[in-house]
Formats: C-alpha cells, sequence, structure tokens
C-alpha cells in the first residue's frame, strides 16, 4: 500500500490510534494482493484491525448486503468484535450471534441483511439452518482464534457453516498460536502466511514470568498470601475446572478477598456481570477459567496468575495475553505444588519468588456496580444514566464509573461510600419515564 485511503486516517483519529503497527500494515497489504492469508500474532498485537480493516471498502461497496462472516470460538470474543468494529463509526450494520444470547433479537437484526456477521460456530450453524442468514451474498470468512475454532467440539458445525457459503473468494486466518495441519474443509489455496510469531513473545511483549512453590498440595493459602502481596492490581487467576472456579472464589471471599468468578456454565447475565464489576474496579481479582483466555480486551491487567497449571502451552500463550498488551508490561506467575513440575516450555530464567512473612490484606475495592433493568433496547444509554444519577440520585460525575449497557439490562460502577444513599433517593424515581429495578448488582 503506497498511501492510506482518506477513510483509514479518518477511522484511526476516531479510535484514537496514531499509527498502524508493522503486523497490521503487512496485513492490509497481504489481504489487497491475495486471496488467502494465515495471520499468526501475539495476543494484544492488535488482530482484530488487522483483519477488519482491510473488509471496509468491500463492505461499504455493499451495505444492504452481507459481504463479510467471522467466526470466533467464544462469546466474548464476539462481542469484542463488535465493539471494536462499532467504534470505527463508519455506519454499517453488524450482527452479533452466540450462545446465551435471544435468538429472536438475532433474528430481528438478521431480517435487514448486515454487511457483517460475527458469531459462534454453534449459534451461526442454527441461523444458516433456519435461513436467517443470506449466505449466498457472502464473499469473505474469516476465522479469528482459527486453532481454537477447528478443534474438534466445532468441527461438525464448522464444516456445516463453511459448507453453506458458496461465494467465497477469500479467506482469513488469525491466531496468536500455530496450528499443524488446517483442515481441508476450509478451502484454503495457496495461503499467504504472515508469521509475526518470534519464538520470544514473553520477552517482545513486556511479559515477566515467575515461578512461586507452594508447600502444601492444597495451593489455596499460598494464592491467599500472594494476592496479599500484590495488593489490589488487576488480577486474573487461572483454573482449570469450573468447580475449581467456584471453590477457589469461596476460599478467598472466607479470607477476606474480595473476587469475583467466570466460567461457561454460568447464565449470560452472570457472567456480564461478573465481567462488568472486574473492568470497572468493583474487584480486582477475577478466577476464571480457559473461557478468559481469548477474546477478553480488559485494559490494565497486571498479574496472570496460574493457580492451576495450564495443560498445553498454547493455554499458556493465551491466557498470558491478557497482560501486556500493545506496549503494556504485566507479570505471569505460575504457582507450583510439591508434586509438580515445571512444564518444559517455561523460560529456564523465569525468576522464582518468595511470599513475605506477614500477609496484610488489601485495601477494598473503592467502587461499587449497580444493576439497571433496561438497556439498549428500551432505548437507554450511557448519557441517560449519567443524567439520571446525577440528577436523581444526586452523584457528581467524578462518583460514577465506568458503563456497560447491554440489550435489557446496564451496570455503572458508582463510589461506594455513596451507593446506599443513591438507591434509597432513586428507589421511586423513573429512568426514561419507566420504572426500573435498580439494585446492587450480585
Amino acid at each position: 500500500m503506497q498511501q492510506q485511503p482518506e477513510w483509514l486516517q479518518q477511522v484511526l483519529e476516531t479510535i484514537n490510534i496514531k499509527a498502524l503497527n508493522e503486523m497490521q500494515l503487512a496485513s492490509l497489504k497481504a489481504q489487497e494482493e491475495h486471496k488467502d492469508v494465515i495471520l499468526l500474532s501475539a495476543t494484544g498485537s492488535g488482530k482484530t484491525l488487522a483483519f477488519l480493516l482491510p473488509l471496509i471498502e468491500q463492505l461499504k461497496a455493499a451495505s444492504h448486503q452481507t459481504k463479510a462472516l467471522i467466526i470466533v470460538p467464544s462469546r466474548e470474543l464476539a462481542m469484542q468484535i463488535e465493539n471494536v468494529f462499532k467504534s470505527m463509526q463508519f455506519n454499517l450494520k453488524v450482527t452479533c450471534c452466540y450462545g446465551g444470547h435471544k435468538r429472536e433479537i438475532e433474528e430481528n437484526n438478521l431480517k435487514q441483511a448486515p454487511a457483517l456477521i460475527v458469531g459462534t460456530p454453534g449459534r451461526l450453524a442454527d441461523h444458516i439452518r433456519r435461513e436467517n442468514i443470506k449466505t449466498a451474498t457472502i464473499e469473505t470468512l474469516a476465522l479469528d482464534e482459527f486453532d481454537k475454532s477447528l478443534e474438534l467440539g466445532f468441527l461438525e458445525e464448522m464444516t456445516f457453516i463453511i459448507g453453506s457459503l458458496p461465494n467465497i473468494n477469500k479467506r482469513v486466518l488469525t491466531s496468536a498460536t500455530k496450528m499443524e495441519e488446517i483442515p481441508a474443509f476450509v478451502g484454503l489455496k495457496e495461503p499467504t502466511t504472515l508469521d509475526f510469531l518470534t519464538g520470544n513473545e514473553y520477552n517482545d511483549t513486556g511479559l515477566a514470568i515467575q515461578v512461586l512453590k507452594s508447600p502444601e498440595k492444597d495451593k489455596i493459602d499460598t494464592l491467599f498470601r500472594l494476592i496479599c502481596m500484590l495488593g489490589n492490581r488487576s488480577t486474573i487467576v487461572f483454573c482449570n475446572h469450573r468447580e475449581a472456579v467456584e471453590r477457589t472464589n469461596e476460599l478467598l471471599k472466607e479470607k477476606d478477598i474480595l473476587n469475583v468468578f467466570y466460567h461457561g456454565a454460568m447464565e449470560q447475565h452472570e457472567r456480564d456481570a461478573a465481567l462488568c464489576k472486574f473492568r470497572n474496579g468493583t474487584s480486582n481479582v477475577l478466577v476464571t477459567t480457559d473461557l478468559a483466555a481469548r477474546g477478553l480486551d480488559i485494559a490494565n491487567i497486571r498479574y496472570i496468575i496460574h493457580y492451576h497449571l495450564p495443560h498445553t502451552e498454547e493455554s499458556f500463550t493465551h491466557r498470558n495475553g491478557r497482560t501486556a498488551r500493545m506496549d503494556a508490561s504485566g507479570t505471569a506467575i505460575l504457582i507450583i505444588g510439591p508434586e509438580e513440575k515445571l512444564p518444559a516450555y517455561i523460560p529456564a530464567d523465569a525468576e522464582e519468588i518468595t511470599l513475605p512473612e506477614t500477609a496484610i490484606i488489601p485495601e477494598k475495592p473503592k467502587w461499587s456496580t449497580l444493576f439497571i433493568a433496561a438497556g439498549k433496547k428500551d432505548k437507554v444509554n450511557k448519557i441517560d444514566i449519567v443524567g439520571f444519577l446525577t440528577q436523581k440520585g444526586e452523584l457528581k460525575k467524578e462518583d460514577i464509573g465506568l458503563i456497560n449497557v447491554k440489550d435489557f439490562s446496564s451496570f455503572v460502577a458508582v463510589k461506594k461510600i455513596k451507593a446506599s444513599n443513591t438507591l434509597q433517593k432513586i428507589k421511586d424515581q423513573k429512568i426514561k419515564n419507566k420504572k426500573v429495578k435498580i439494585a446492587v448488582a450480585k
């Protein structure tokens, strides 16, 4: 690309990016010159923009037809891509399809064909079978985190979806980890591979790796003392099983460590609440499975704790990708039990840390999260919520933190010392001329 088109400069200004990085520029050039592209680059390096930007001119040229489909392995990643696309403000329709979201809402959104569809395999296959998605117009197929979406558990649905797309002429596959063999049904023909994985991702991204030895097989006390040492910095604790996530959450609570948990068996509204609390600082500790290893783009995560050792190097890579993103620094800490061995892929020079004798419980977060039973479909937006809380709840703007508006609900952070009084003031008030439930988010 000799010169950036005017729209590209405008979009970079809109999303507050000074310039594209080397990988993103290479992706634009490769997709301009080749039909099929495989893009390998570290988590947090900006791959979402790298595959979205080359779609824009195609989508603008036929905005009333669906021209591109992006398939992802998790609903969180789907929502993240949708948010990035919307943030570019092209006035192009995008529809996000995933399990746990009301299918009726998606069906209504698909009646007028969106320019772009983003979704998970199961829900996309369901819409295609119901003929809600017009597949004949789709020309570009993108698989983000393709190594995950092409695993055995997704193969049946992926085979059906790709087999239902008769007019694909461009394929883009992206991931932070390589895949030995890409299934033939994907339809790649002489793909161009852009490999920005250096083999030194831990050093290149500002990620420090540390090891902490637990004297006991049950590592909960070691985890508690570690969190005390780290203080109230934003931290994700990874476990290998849902049951372990909930057990760890409860044991930390018993030790007076405020935390939220997140895993695949939770209802969507429970997931939304947990992530909102973690994003807005109501909780600085998130205990989770590998579900959170992909697709969560949460700013300023300082520590990743591997409470359970990851099963594979790929899992280790993706977990760590939640921190040290886009030139920021971060630290990954592996807790090693007395019967566990350090995995071979851990750098030999990883620092071993020791804990102080005294554990001092970190200061509690200063924010609380309010749940509001109204959202986008009720024509409620962030400005409405700020106005409601400042006028009816008598809060100052500095008392209001991050606001997250979903389809039928919203979450808003308020200063904890003001939360109880605010709830009393607004309990009989209406927002947008409608009385809705407002409470501290559970």
